[in-house]
């Protein structure tokens, strides 16, 4: 199948891979790559973040750094052999990082044979944890760098084009996932049918109902998707909260995600509104370290112990 990855041959089983994606630019995912790899850095942990927003990386602001004169690019073009030459240590103990593509245009739309060489790559990697910093948007790359990663982790703003696009993108990773499933090549088109119908809370036909669907005409089919979707599940991050309605976002995308896309969501917490982000990212300093005072610091505390958790 075009554009499909073998990721059981390609997951790294010594280390654990979290992902940070969303539906839209701006919600803040370089913001929480960056805080959460320092997190797990300061507990001791052997981590590399890598800025895999392709098209405009700068995941290396959020940490601190200058530009990096080596990136991904450097790699997939082969001015760089040695992949490990692309890590670039931090202002943190245990932290280093791989920087995205600059002013590369073409590298915003890798192709298969390169992703699947940089996923691998990273899989021989001497860490502990590796954050990737997703790109906006569903992209192929995108969707395929989140299915990889053994979690994923959506970042949203508590408004409604956040909501949206954070629907949007759930909706793609799982008909990409479903496409994944050996036996489902025969479907095409009653799965091309259920993903172009609207994203809707109620009325009618949901992703859940295909699978059901699916199910009744092969219980053999279903069980595999059944056992597939077992693994998907995201962790939703709400970011810039002032109020308890927005951190009740959370639940509400919770739940409308178990009815109608049959998937279970984890909300490992939410990011206080908080001026010291930007007054962070105009210093070029990271955030959890210039200001340990910021309740953002109990924030990210909290969410990263769930993380493990989970």
């Amino acid at each position: 199948m075009t554009n499909q990855m073998n990721t059981e041959a390609l997951l790294p089983h010594s280390k654990k891979i979290w992902a940070v994606g969303g539906g839209k630019g701006g919600v803040g995912k370089s913001l929480v790559s960056a805080n959460v790899a320092i997190c797990l850095a300061l507990m001791g942990n052997k981590v590399v973040a890598v800025d895999l927003d392709l098209g405009g990386a700068n995941l290396h602001t959020c940490l601190g750094l200058p530009i990096p004169q080596v990136t991904l690019s450097d790699y997939v073009s082969k001015k760089i052999s040695n992949f490990e030459d692309l890590l670039v240590p931090t202002p943190i103990n245990n932290l280093k990082i791989i920087s995205g593509a600059q002013d590369e245009l073409g590298m915003a739309n890798l192709k298969h044979m390169h992703k699947n060489q940089i996923i691998s790559k990273l899989g021989d990697l001497d860490a502990d944890y590796i954050l990737f910093d997703l790109g906006a948007g569903t992209a192929f790359n995108t969707i395929d760098f989140f299915i990889t990663a053994d979690k994923g982790i959506l970042v949203v703003l508590p408004e409604p084009t956040s909501i949206e696009n954070t629907y949007r993108f759930i909706k793609s990773v799982f008909y990409r996932r479903l496409k994944m499933v050996e036996g489902v090549a025969d479907l095409e088109d009653m799965i091309t049918e259920s993903l172009n119908a609207k994203v809707t809370s109620g009325g009618g036909s949901s992703p859940a109902d295909l699978v059901k669907k699916i199910t009744e005409m092969n219980p053999e089919v279903g069980l595999r998707i059944k056992a597939e979707m077992a693994h998907f599940r995201p962790n939703l991050i709400i970011n810039q909260v002032r109020s308890q309605a927005d951190i009740d976002i959370g639940y509400s995308i919770q739940s409308i995600c178990r009815r109608y896309f049959g998937i279970e969501m984890t909300f490992p917490g939410y990011l206080d509104y908080d001026q010291s982000v930007w007054q962070s990212v105009r210093k070029r300093k990271p955030l959890l370290i210039e200001y340990p005072n910021s309740k953002l610091v109990n924030n990210f505390d909290r969410i990263v112990h769930r993380l493990i958790e989970y």
